[in-house]
């Protein structure tokens, strides 16, 4: 495909079939397609050879894709050159011929053709072939108005050269002899094929560098894995000829092949391509590892959980290919003008050739207009003004941890006026810690948590974990006649003394508890705090406190949503002095607690009742019905497939400032967009009138329509350098 008409030419086509949706993207050459039962892939590809074009179905497994718009690129280039060292002496002959033309010699002409005859052959022919396949096929594209402008200039200017009598023309100034038109013979065929020629070049170019993003992320994979043999021997295969539950030999500075059980070894691992983790995350036996990640030191022996299509990073490269094969409303639009856009421009030109020979203009005067019509209307900047941007902004935001589900998504991204947060593991780190420790007289604080722990280092509770881990396990006691009594607490025996950990209430029925404990206890409770007692041989020692810590990019992420004008709100099921401390300290505006997850729903739904456009932030199985009900859905990477499945953007890295900066990319991508579509619209409109009236020669008509396809390329390659949180 060369042009936007190209991709609606084949999506027409496809859409043709009984029980096809097809979506055609030009700037990533892939269609997506729903198809009914029982239409196979090569009867798919059947119709789009019979449109005049190529196809072979995609993988859905991860795999280095190859860069063929690098190789494009490179053919491009050998013919741009060439038709460059023989352009510049031709438009330097053909100036002097017609500023002094007296100059011309017998066989001028055919010195001319001799230097012109490789560019409008050889350097050309890419235009023809794909104009004279089309034309096999009664399609028309760029292809067309480029190939019907340089040979209609061709045989123009060898009608003028073999016409034209050396002591009868006139003399030009070097000025006129670039811009008029009857001065100007074979140059116009010459450097309009330059000029497209460059443009197809640096387009090319472009592409290649907004697709790789996407190629990085897919030379993440592994190519080969170490497989252990039941024997102990290794033996290495392809990753693809990996299954579920064979066991895989990692060692120092190799890739892991795919998701799995660290089954024996520990190693540091580093995440950062997958879950945007800067330090190093420690592995060992029991814990799952993702594939795509590197080992950076230590030996590693995993069973694999999931492999190819099934694993996390094949999720994520299907991610990002989705986001860039959709399209935008704005492109639908642009796709259906550039689908009649062709046959309406040639309509255009020969209106324009009659015109001027209607009302008396020399015919090199009205072929000169006709033929700027043809070539500067081209509209390759109106394929390209959307997926291109979309297709660097996805890359961009994967190699950020930001993963945009789709195209409506940055339709919906701009409306979106407030966003709602999830608390636990969202706002929250969601896993309890030891937050305060308050002793009794004749008790020591760092003791009596010793005691604790101990005793809670055999409990499986939530809080019992939290208090365990307060403690370092090389400096646990032992505990003897461990005994948990559920929804009270826990008693052990340690270093002989009897030790009793469980909820106040139960604590309050075997002892008095002194006033400085039970006022600190309310003062707990009120933050939201979970409390404890600890009694040692019956006598109240200490009350501990437990908290869900805060994360560190919350309040940054909050401030970020404020500044761009965000209204932010507090959704959750905790109690009401638990949420108003947590919004408090990192800046929520609003708190709604208490409130179960079909309750979430039905809070989603109000906001949206009352004219605002929400976006939901969470991570949990309880989330899932309220970030699918939302307008935009936020789902924190680490969560549960649930909310992953229901969101339209997940954010891998578990850094909440992603948020502002997922919405700040969508932003930029939408003016992006914006941009493009107002000068590729704006372009054809203002150009094609100023080309019919003669103003433009077909020269400078053909740079001009390179320069609009390079302005649109280049202003969204732009794009690549997003990385901080802007104001919407």
């Amino acid at each position: 495909m060369t042009c936007g008409a190209c991709a609606a030419r084949v999506e027409r086509k496809l859409n043709k079939v009984d029980g096809v949706k097809a979506s055609v993207n030009y700037a990533t050459r892939v269609a997506t397609i729903d198809a009914a039962p029982g239409i196979g892939t090569d009867e798919l590809c059947a119709v789009v050879d019979g449109a005049g074009y190529g196809a072979t179905p995609r993988s859905n497994v991860p795999q280095a894709l190859p860069d063929t718009d690098a190789v494009e690129a490179t053919r491009l280039f050998r013919r741009l050159a060439v038709a460059v060292v023989l352009f510049v002496p031709l438009a330097d002959l053909s100036i002097v011929f017609a500023v002094v033309p007296s100059m011309r010699f017998t066989g001028w002409q055919w010195l001319l053709l001799a230097m012109a005859a490789p560019i409008l052959t050889w350097c050309a022919w890419p235009f023809y072939r794909v104009a004279f396949k089309n034309l096999r096929t009664g399609a028309a594209t760029m292809e067309t108005l480029v190939t019907l402008g340089v040979l209609a200039a061709t045989g123009w200017s060898l009608y003028s050269m073999f016409t034209t009598d050396p002591d009868t023309a006139e003399p030009h100034g070097v000025w006129d002899a670039i811009w008029s038109s009857d001065s100007i013979y074979l140059e116009v065929a010459t450097g309009v094929t330059v000029l497209v020629l460059a443009g197809r070049y640096f387009e090319a170019r472009a592409r290649s560098r907004a697709g790789g993003a996407l190629r990085a992320l897919a030379a993440l994979g592994a190519k080969d894995v170490a497989v252990l043999l039941k024997d102990g021997r290794e033996m290495r295969i392809p990753t693809e000829e990996l299954k579920e539950q064979q066991r895989f030999v990692v060692r120092p500075g190799e890739t892991i092949a795919t998701d799995g059980l660290v089954i024996e070894g520990t190693a540091a691992i580093d995440m950062s391509a997958m879950t945007g983790e800067s330090r190093p995350v420690d592995a060992e036996p029991g814990e799952a590892v993702i594939g795509g990640t590197t080992v950076l030191d230590g030996r590693l022996i995993v069973e694999a959980a999931a492999v190819g299509a099934d694993t996390r990073f094949a999720a994520m490269m299907r991610l990002v290919e989705e986001a860039q094969t959709g399209k935008a409303r704005a492109q639908r639009l642009a796709d259906r003008i550039a689908g009649v856009f062709v046959p309406v421009v040639v309509a255009l030109s020969l209106i324009t050739l009659a015109v001027w020979l209607l009302i008396g203009e020399p015919a090199d005067r009205a072929v000169s207009a006709a033929l700027a019509v043809l070539i500067i209307a081209c509209p390759c900047a109106l394929g390209l003004a959307t997926p291109i941007a979309v297709m660097v902004a996805t890359g961009r935001g994967a190699q950020l941890g930001i993963f945009l589900k789709g195209y409506q998504t940055l339709d919906t991204s701009r409306m979106v006026d407030t966003i709602v947060f999830d608390k636990t593991g969202t706002v929250t780190e969601g896993s309890l810690s030891v937050s305060q420790v308050l002793a009794t007289d004749g008790f020591d604080a760092d003791e009596i948590l010793g005691l604790a722990a101990a005793v809670e280092a055999a409990s499986e509770h939530a809080v019992g974990a939290a208090i365990a881990g307060a403690v370092d396990e090389q400096h646990h006691l032992e505990v003897a006649d461990f005994v948990a009594e559920a929804g009270r607490g826990v008693t052990g025996v340690v270093d002989g003394r009897t030790v009793t950990v469980g909820s106040p209430r139960w604590a309050r029925r075997a002892s008095v508890i002194p006033a400085d404990i039970a006022r600190a206890r309310k003062q707990a409770e009120e933050r939201g705090d979970t409390v404890v007692y600890v009694t040692v041989d019956g006598t109240p020692a200490a009350m501990i406190a437990v908290a869900d810590t805060i994360k560190d990019s919350a309040a940054p992420a909050i401030a970020g949503l404020k500044a761009a004008g965000l209204r932010t709100i507090l959704l959750t099921g905790d109690n009401e002095g638990a949420a108003r401390t947590v919004a408090a300290e990192v800046g929520v505006d609003e708190v709604i607690a208490e409130v179960l997850p079909d309750e979430k729903v039905e809070t989603i739904r109000r906001l949206q009742d009352e004219g605002h456009s929400v976006g939901m932030v969470g991570d949990g199985i309880n989330d899932g019905p309220a970030l699918a009900t939302a307008d935009l859905g936020l789902a924190i990477g680490r969560g549960t497939d649930v909310a992953i499945g229901a969101a339209d953007v997940i954010l891998v890295r578990d850094d909440l400032r992603s948020v502002p900066a997922a919405l700040s990319l969508a932003g930029a991508t939408q003016r992006t967009i914006r941009t493009n579509l107002v000068w590729a619209f704006g372009y054809n409109v203002a150009a094609i009138p100023i080309a019919a009236l003669g103003v433009l020669n077909p020269l400078i008509a053909g740079a001009a329509m390179a320069l609009s396809s390079l302005f649109v390329v280049t202003n969204s390659l732009r794009l690549q350098k997003f990385g901080a949180v802007r104001k919407r």
